[in-house]
């Protein structure tokens, strides 16, 4: 699991469109106890450019993407230019 990426609730890093529990706050195994925000705002870093409002879903590496056809999982609240910048997203719990 990688620190600022969309986590499952069986504590496994989210693939394209999954649902989340949330972003991981620090790296660990998977499997493993990791420190989660599951509500509220937190920095996630891009998988891609993404517009300031836009709603988010997790791409195939747990990064934030524009929603195409996922879960919504949050919506942007800065924007990003290319991947692997680091937005704030308001998280969406589902």
């Amino acid at each position: 699991i990688t620190a600022a990426r969309f986590v499952t609730h069986a504590n496994a890093q989210a693939g394209d469109g999954a649902n989340t529990l949330g972003v991981a706050r620090a790296d660990a195994a998977i499997g493993a106890a990791v420190p989660v925000t599951v509500l509220g705002t937190e920095i996630v870093e891009a998988g891609a450019a993404v517009a300031a409002g836009a709603a988010i879903q997790a791409d195939a590496t747990g990064r934030a993407i524009t929603k195409a056809a996922g879960v919504t999982v949050g919506r942007a609240r800065q924007a990003a230019t290319a991947a692997g910048q680091f937005i704030e997203v308001l998280l969406i719990p589902n």
